[in-house]
């Protein structure tokens, strides 16, 4: 038969196998680009606050997602113990997406809101003062390093580059313009409706302790406190499967 030529040849049923590979990989993968709706929009959901984002910089560059994952999935031990499931929309504004592929650690999606800054600022300074068998390394030097405030706007000009095919409706003209003036308020509490009212359901205080300087400290501590918080769930119908 024709096929024994592929089955008795290692290296034909190599290239064709990886031609039928890449053809069927593609005709799934290549059509989410360009459907509006890959991505269901979900009530709540906003980009960033400069702060939270610079925090999630900082957080992506430690490495904390090779230890935590941010993603739920849907079965029950899972949403019994993290909470609800892990929406594709909760990661619209992620580039990259936090998903992660193991856990060290507990999964961080819905962190938000679930322990004090003070408890965030001790668990990162020495973990192990509040989770005694944790083997996460200490980041007590973030108390010392102050987020770059000057150009932040920059960031998020460059991000509305990745948003949405390159239209740019990721961060509005305001928001960018305003970014130095909303990280400073957010970090301190300070003037901080203007930004309270440009980004719902954020959070604005001094997160480290630390009210005479924005450190890298305050930025990761609000990032952690800013996940899960902004979708109702309780709008949401659960269901899971068991496993």
């Amino acid at each position: 038969m024709k096929h024994e030529s592929l089955e008795k040849n290692a290296t034909l049923l190599l290239i064709f196998s990886f031609l039928v590979v890449t053809v069927g990989g593609l005709v799934q993968i290549a059509p989410l680009f360009y459907l509006q709706n890959t991505i269901e929009s979900v009530e709540g959901m906003r980009p960033y606050t400069p702060l939270e984002l610079a925090g999630r910089n900082v957080y992506v560059r430690e490495g904390c997602y090779v230890c935590h994952s941010q993603m739920i999935r849907p079965f029950r031990d899972e949403v019994e113990r993290y909470g609800h499931y892990s929406l594709a929309a909760e990661s619209q504004f992620d580039h990259p997406f936090q998903w992660g592929s193991k856990r060290t650690g507990p999964d961080l999606a819905r962190v938000g809101n679930k322990y004090s800054d003070d408890w965030h600022r001790e668990h990162l300074m020495n973990p192990r003062n509040v989770v005694p068998e944790s083997v996460m390394p200490g980041y007590a030097y973030l108390m010392n390093k102050e987020v770059k405030i000057a150009g932040f706007g920059k960031h998020l000009a460059t991000l509305n580059l990745t948003a949405n095919n390159g239209k740019g409706n990721m961060y509005s003209d305001e928001q960018v313009a305003s970014a130095e003036a909303d990280l400073q308020a957010q970090a301190t509490g300070v003037d901080a409706d203007a930004m309270l009212a440009r980004y719902p359901k954020s959070q604005a205080r001094d997160f480290d302790g630390q009210p005479a300087k924005v450190t890298e400290m305050d930025a990761l501590i609000a990032y952690l406190q800013m996940m899960g918080t902004l979708v109702d769930f309780s709008t949401f119908k659960t269901e899971v499967e068991p496993r």
